[in-house]
């Protein structure tokens, strides 16, 4: 998307104030709130494929907008159309990919695959974020944006390639694991051989799973710890993200220039992503000394309001990527039986949740300190976070060998058969 590394200028040079921006950036994640969970249901009980290829369309009709009517409430409809795609996409893509490899008797190659797949991903981005500066010079916004539309057009067509041998009924009983072979026609003929009936009970049985293990969270403790580890390792710094190009803007560097500091913040991201299968056997200590060292980066490369200080910043966002892909794999791993998509929608509306108060904050924040001083006071829910991951290492290790035995055979046992070592 050739609009990622320059949206945020197109917003400022349409006249818009910091609090305008960050009321966008809430906009957008107040519609993933309200459409995450659904969505999830939706995917699980009807095709995770189908919501893949369907939300890329609705990106691109956003980012159409945006460069044909660049105004306030052309930004807004655009990033409730984007917010709808990202709802679309989130639990059903890790769902349908983790048991598509479960299928295929590889789920231990989760964390890998996803890892890479994120790595390509952000090389994209780092490619898409090159080109920005000279198509930028060559045609502006309009270009830039065209070329926005017709990634979001490539991406539907590649997610409508996707395999999926998931059905809705054996999505209420095993969660996913459908018969051999079969692919899309499997999943358009899902209904075959049984009654409209039938398939709606399916489908309701399904939702009701998905409620009941919602109810059940507060006695699963590893799976609750799963979920509420998602939003507190990706909600930050994927918000700070959306304010990086007037980070850097700040530096002094000129717009054409932007996309490529961008590219160290990008550079960063893919190394984590890369480096994801290793941070996994680091365990929690590990965990929490990766955390509050990518803080402290955070903070230092803003303050500095150098352009060097940008590599930190990449840097500092390569560990919380890191961290981001493990979280998501040991909340896959803490997953047992049906909804799966369900409850992974569950970590993304907490993220989203969270998400939207660090817009609130910086909005706030950032009519009054200038962005390096906004971006280093956000890194010190990194430092709790870490914190509060040592502490639960300590606790676990300080509970009766009996429940803590009971404990390892639930969570260890499940990691070490994905291969992961924690």
């Amino acid at each position: 998307m050739l609009l990622y590394p320059v949206y945020a200028l197109l917003f400022a040079d349409a006249g818009l104030s910091v609090g305008e921006i960050s009321s966008l950036f809430v906009l957008w994640s107040l519609t993933g709130v309200l459409l995450e969970v659904p969505s999830g249901a939706w995917a699980d009980a009807v095709s995770r494929r189908l919501l893949l290829w369907t939300g890329p369309l609705l990106g691109a009709a956003g980012f159409a907008l945006w460069v044909l009517f660049p105004s306030y409430w052309a930004f807004a409809a655009g990033f409730v159309l984007w917010g709808a795609r990202g709802a679309l996409g989130s639990g059903a893509l890790e769902a349908l990919v983790y048991e598509e490899l479960d299928r295929a008797g590889a789920a231990d190659r989760y964390a890998g695959g996803m890892g890479r797949a994120h790595a390509l991903g952000q090389g994209a981005v780092m490619a898409a974020t090159g080109l920005a500066g000279p198509v930028f010079t060559a045609g502006g916004y309009p270009a830039v944006g065209a070329a926005s539309v017709l990634a979001c057009l490539l991406c539907a067509v590649t997610a409508a390639c996707f395999p999926e041998h998931r059905t809705p009924a054996s999505a209420g009983s095993d969660g996913g694991a459908g018969s051999p072979g079969g692919g899309a026609d499997e999943v358009r003929g899902a209904d075959a051989g049984q009654g409209e009936g039938e398939g709606d009970e399916d489908r309701a049985r399904t939702l009701r799973t998905g409620l009941s293990r919602l109810a059940g969270l507060r006695r699963d403790r590893p799976l609750l710890g799963a979920l509420l580890l998602v939003p507190a390792v990706t909600a930050v710094w994927g918000a700070l993200d959306e304010y990086t190009p007037l980070l850097v803007r700040e530096t002094g560097a000129a717009d054409a220039a932007v996309p490529y500091l961008l590219m160290m913040i990008w550079a960063g991201v893919t190394a984590g992503s890369l480096l994801a299968g290793a941070v996994e056997r680091l365990g929690r200590t590990g965990l929490g000394v990766l955390l509050a060292g990518a803080a402290l980066a955070l903070a230092a490369g803003a303050l500095t309001g150098a352009q060097a200080g940008i590599a930190l910043v990449g840097l500092a966002f390569g560990g919380f990527q890191a961290v981001t892909v493990v979280a998501d794999v040991r909340l896959q791993q803490r997953i047992e039986g049906g909804a799966r998509a369900t409850l992974t929608s569950i970590a993304g509306l907490g993220t989203e949740l969270v998400t939207v108060a660090v817009y609130g904050v910086y909005g706030v924040l950032g009519a009054r300190f200038p962005h390096g001083v906004v971006f280093a006071l956000c890194a010190l829910p990194y430092l709790v976070t870490a914190l509060a991951v040592g502490r639960r290492r300590k606790r676990a290790s300080a509970q009766p060998r009996g429940r803590r035995g009971r404990r390892d055979t639930r969570a260890g046992g499940v990691t070490r058969g994905r291969g992961s070592g924690e």
